[in-house]
């Protein structure tokens, strides 16, 4: 394995969490001895799939909940994270949304350092909530959006120097409660656009906290008014048009927690699916310039009861590997969790017990992805969680199926079983990876650059956690960099297969989904024992196929639109 040796993550698992230097800020005790819902083994009987490494490799940051408690549903909705490779040396870099954004440059070997005053990050100041990134200009450098409450930012990358900000300029409004947002190209043109999540109205004429059991906590959402994303299709040279309402986005329920873009039906109709919290989820598939809202009709809006859901975070990803990308929803506690098995252009709604992900019912996960941790070509699925009530263990005494919840929970990571079921391996988070946080944003991405995808998680009350992967004896590999030379410079949208050793893999280039955050954008594969890729294929979103025969396995490729991949 590159990166960091194996001897290093071992000793990593007996280091107290203390030297991250960030613990929660006067949090109130959860009621005595009262145990959590569900239990850990001590010992585990197999090595370590993932250990936190976020303070040895120089991340330093905390996030810091202030004001009053219990807290309200402001404060605790949390933050996102990304991974992108702003300078483009071909190595991830870690952006971290808080009060205050900093971001840390990777060397691909493990290790970060702090360039937020270098690139001007440390100038922006706000409630700032999540983050899209995306190269809106074509110019071959990521941009970024960071949503807020009451405001958001566009930050234009010259040349992976600095950030400056051309939200002003380029046409782009504030917005009263940005939430999860991605950059998408969703009208063809080669130039992405970006659609941005609005929550709910809060504010001082509206509830700050309602009454639960005799206890003050967190109201829930159905006690707000829905705000509505935003729609801003890119005209190119730098400007924005706001076609919401032209679009029909006017017309969504509203609520937004969670967004991602993929395609649906085919790859130049790419549809936006929105998990939307405790009313019907929506997905719109765009023709052109034209939306058509189909969260109804698809079976994706409401959950197998025919009843909403409380929606965070969602993601696309081919599960069963049919070639058809499926959802996943992360829900509220005693809400199963939301996978949508896509049977062309129709979802169906699986049974989470029966899929072996009843372990998941009890959290509230805000994170979501798919990812092969283990690359044996079947992609497997990592959820955040953590309560929105900092008092659950009081509030939640007598709530029957919920009880024993607790505010910080468990990230939770299951693997996939050739598409029928899933097996939960959360015993396997070692080395700080299994400590209780109050878990939000979730990116995926191989910081290491070893062929194995770690994960980046908010901590809303606590440090960062960077799970570096050390799954043993991990499959083959390919990692897939696009570059759209008529179609947008990152190959969103485009969909790339790989055939080895008798199977069909198909894998969607983005970036966004999760909560709040944005992962890296390079394609990933497990290719379990396969020692070469028979066919490699790029759709691209224009319409171009390149094709490549016997590819070699185990390194990071680049596809050139109009080019075969090499």
């Amino acid at each position: 394995m590159r990166g960091i040796p194996h001897r290093l993550f071992r000793a990593l698992c007996c280091l107290p969490l203390l030297l991250s230097g960030c613990g929660p800020k006067a949090l109130p005790p959860p009621t005595a001895n009262k145990p959590a819902t569900a239990t850990r083994p001590a010992e585990p009987a197999a090595p370590p799939l993932f250990v936190d490494v976020a303070a040895q490799v120089g991340l330093r940051y905390c996030w810091v909940i202030e004001g009053k408690r219990p807290l309200n549903i402001l404060q605790s909705i949390g933050n996102g994270c990304a991974f992108l490779d702003y300078d483009n040396d071909g190595n991830l870099d870690i952006l971290l949304v808080g009060p205050h954004l900093a971001l840390y440059r990777g060397d691909g070997k493990g290790h970060f350092t702090d360039v937020t005053h270098a690139t001007g990050l440390d100038r922006f100041q706000g409630h700032f909530q999540g983050c899209a990134v995306g190269d809106y200009d074509n110019d071959g450098y990521d941009d970024l959006y960071i949503s807020a409450y009451r405001g958001g930012i566009l930050l234009h990358n010259e040349a992976g120097h600095r950030f400056t900000d051309v939200t002003r300029s380029a046409g782009i409004a504030p917005q009263p409660w940005g939430s999860s947002c991605t950059f998408a190209d969703l009208d063809g043109d080669g130039k992405l656009d970006l659609y941005i999540g609005n929550y709910v109205r809060f504010g001082p004429d509206t509830p700050q906290l309602c009454d639960i059991h005799g206890f003050k906590t967190s109201c829930g959402p159905v006690n707000y008014t829905a705000e509505r994303g935003v729609l801003y299709r890119n005209l190119g040279f730098g400007k924005f048009q706001d076609v919401t309402h032209a679009e029909g986005l006017d017309r969504v329920s509203g609520k937004a927690l969670g967004a991602a873009v993929a395609p649906f039906e085919d790859v130049q109709h790419p549809a936006l699916a929105i998990a939307d919290d405790e009313v019907p989820s929506d997905l719109i598939r765009f023709h052109g310039s034209v939306g058509e809202s189909m969260g109804a009709v698809s079976g994706m809006a409401v959950a197998g009861n025919g009843k909403v859901f409380g929606g965070m975070g969602i993601d696309w990803g081919d599960y069963d590997n049919d070639g058809r990308l499926d959802l996943v929803i992360a829900t509220y506690q005693n809400q199963a969790k939301g996978v949508f098995h896509n049977e062309g252009g129709v979802f169906a709604v699986q049974d989470t017990a029966r899929l072996g992900m009843f372990s998941s019912i009890p959290y509230v996960a805000f994170g979501a992805k798919w990812l092969d941790y283990d690359n044996d070509g079947w992609l497997d699925l990592m959820f955040a969680n953590g309560h929105v009530q900092d008092n659950i263990a009081d509030v939640d005494v007598f709530d029957g199926p919920g009880h024993g919840a607790l505010y910080r929970q468990p990230i939770l990571l299951y693997h996939n079983l050739e598409g029928k079921r899933f097996s939960d391996e959360s015993v396997h988070l070692q080395g700080g990876a299994e400590r209780r946080i109050v878990g939000r944003g979730l990116a995926i991405g191989d910081f290491d650059n070893d062929g194995s995808m770690d994960a980046l998680v908010v901590d809303g009350e606590g440090s960062p956690m960077l799970l570096h992967n050390v799954t043993p004896h991990p499959g083959n590999w390919a990692l897939v960099r696009l570059e759209g030379r008529k179609c947008n410079r990152d190959g969103y949208g485009a969909l790339v297969t790989v055939e080895v050793g008798g199977r069909r893999l198909v894998r969607h280039c983005h970036a966004d989904g999760s909560y709040l955050s944005s992962s890296d954008k390079r394609v990933h594969f497990g290719l379990g024992s396969a020692t070469k890729i028979d066919l490699l294929q790029v759709q691209w979103p224009d319409g171009q196929v390149d094709t490549a025969r016997n590819v070699p396995v185990n390194r990071v490729l680049t596809a050139r639109e109009g080019s075969p991949p090499q």
